[in-house]
């Protein structure tokens, strides 16, 4: 068994210097807790180093994920309804995301071919939808592009008379600047594209559509 030796008076630390490491310790901590974790975590930055490291645009990233994830869990009930069970087709209508009535037309006319350009600008924080009335089995394509700033973008089709909420998506996406495709109406009612700009800056998106469509027009 070997005796350890025990530390002398002068070995250890005064009062002093303990107290000079509590206070070096506490001090890096805020430096840290300002610079690095409010930007990164909540896109807080009072000192602006955070945005010269990039960590405050990582925060603002965060929020807006959150957001957008709180705003896709309260519909996803509604959006897995609509994949699941066939869609009655009553004659009065209304757009759940618009949150204004569209009336069925009495007697359909047949959808001929059509083509149209429609451009919108939407402020920070802005939303716009632009929505074309087609009839089950009608075909589209489309393309639409920002002026360079993404956008976050949900493509997707009610049908007339629809409960609040109840609507079928074909595809979204987070923070693009475009999107091109084709979809087919799986039923009688509005089909169309939701915008939302998350930026600091204006965004102008210019939509492009040919297809088999009753009309086209924007809703918000």
């Amino acid at each position: 068994m070997y005796n350890t030796k025990l530390p002398t008076q002068s070995d250890l630390p005064t009062s002093r210097q303990l107290l000079r490491s509590t206070l070096i310790a506490i001090s890096v901590a805020a430096v840290l807790l300002v610079t690095v974790v409010m930007p990164s975590e909540y896109a807080i930055d009072p000192t602006g180093a955070g945005r010269l490291l990039g960590l405050t645009q990582m925060g603002e990233m965060k929020i807006t994920l959150a957001e957008e994830a709180a705003v896709d869990a309260a519909v996803q009930p509604a959006a897995t309804a609509v994949a699941q069970a066939p869609v009655p087709v009553p004659p009065v209508a209304q757009e759940p995301v618009a949150a204004a009535p569209v009336a069925a037309p009495v007697s359909a006319p047949e959808p001929t071919l059509k083509s149209d350009e429609m451009t919108v600008t939407l402020k920070p924080g802005e939303a716009s939808e632009i929505k074309l009335e087609m009839l089950n089995t009608a075909t589209v394509s489309y393309e639409w592009t920002t002026n360079g700033m993404p956008v976050n973008h949900d493509t997707h089709g009610e049908p007339y008379n629809a409960p609040n909420g109840f609507y079928h998506s074909y595809s979204k996406a987070k923070q693009v600047k475009g999107d091109k495709g084709e979809f087919t109406a799986i039923f009688d009612g509005t089909h169309g594209w939701f915008w939302r700009n998350r930026s600091n800056s204006d965004v102008t998106i210019t939509l492009k559509t040919k297809g088999e469509y009753l009309s086209i027009k924007r809703v918000i």
